[in-house]
């Protein structure tokens, strides 16, 4: 998929909010500074290191403003080991000043994946889902109705880990149950006829058996 780069805080329009909606996994370059005191976590969020097992851990979700506006997006800024991700431990992963934040646009979630928990009313910490509209109640600033997701970049090794998002390019599973059916009516198609030929032939040639015998014999795999 290609990605085509926007500037939100060069561009007033993208900023409306309404038009971010319908640009998901587009990337953009945003400029602002972190509001950490209002910086909340993503629980039960995996990373696969090549490791024989995979780490569980939480993604740092923090609101930048930006540059010139009264206005923050959600920055998912990356994955931290549970072992560090108690709020209190997360100062350590600050990010002071003007900084400059590229990655791509996401939607929230109102509802995770199968088996995902919803989170309980009132104010949170922590979070089982990107819920922009329940996570902007406790924010002391408008947000933007999309959040970023960070991305990788050569000279940032160090926590909190960024990640790209997993694109889903696939048909699903209907997709899957179209193509088994249609193998499903191409066997029919053509198993049908050659069935009813070779239930025919046993009755046809029990009718001849008297007078065509050797036909028969011959007809016979």
């Amino acid at each position: 998929m290609e990605l085509i780069g926007e500037t939100l805080d060069a561009d007033p329009a993208l900023r409306s909010g309404q038009a971010l909606v319908d640009m998901e996994y587009r990337s953009v370059t945003v400029s602002g500074a972190y509001d950490f005191s209002q910086q909340v976590a993503l629980r039960n969020q995996v990373w696969d290191a090549g490791q024989a097992t995979d780490r569980i851990g939480v993604h740092l979700l923090t609101p930048l403003v930006i540059a010139g506006t009264d206005q923050a997006a959600i920055v998912d800024r990356g994955w931290i080991p549970l072992e560090q991700a108690a709020p209190e431990a997360w100062s350590k992963f600050d990010e002071p000043g003007t900084v400059e934040v590229k990655g791509v646009i996401r939607l929230p979630q109102s509802r995770g994946d199968f088996g995902s928990v919803s989170d309980p009313a009132g104010y949170l910490r922590e979070w089982n889902l990107v819920n922009l509209p329940r996570i902007g109640e406790q924010i002391s600033r408008p947000l933007l109705p999309v959040y970023i997701q960070q991305s990788p970049a050569p000279s940032w090794r160090a926590l909190p880990y960024r990640t790209q998002p997993e694109l889903d390019l696939s048909e699903g599973p209907h997709f899957g149950y179209a193509v088994q059916w249609f193998v499903f009516a191409a066997m029919l198609g053509i198993g049908y006829p050659f069935y009813v030929r070779q239930s025919s032939q046993p009755r046809a040639h029990a009718g001849q058996a008297g007078t065509r015998s050797v036909s028969y014999i011959e007809d016979t795999p």
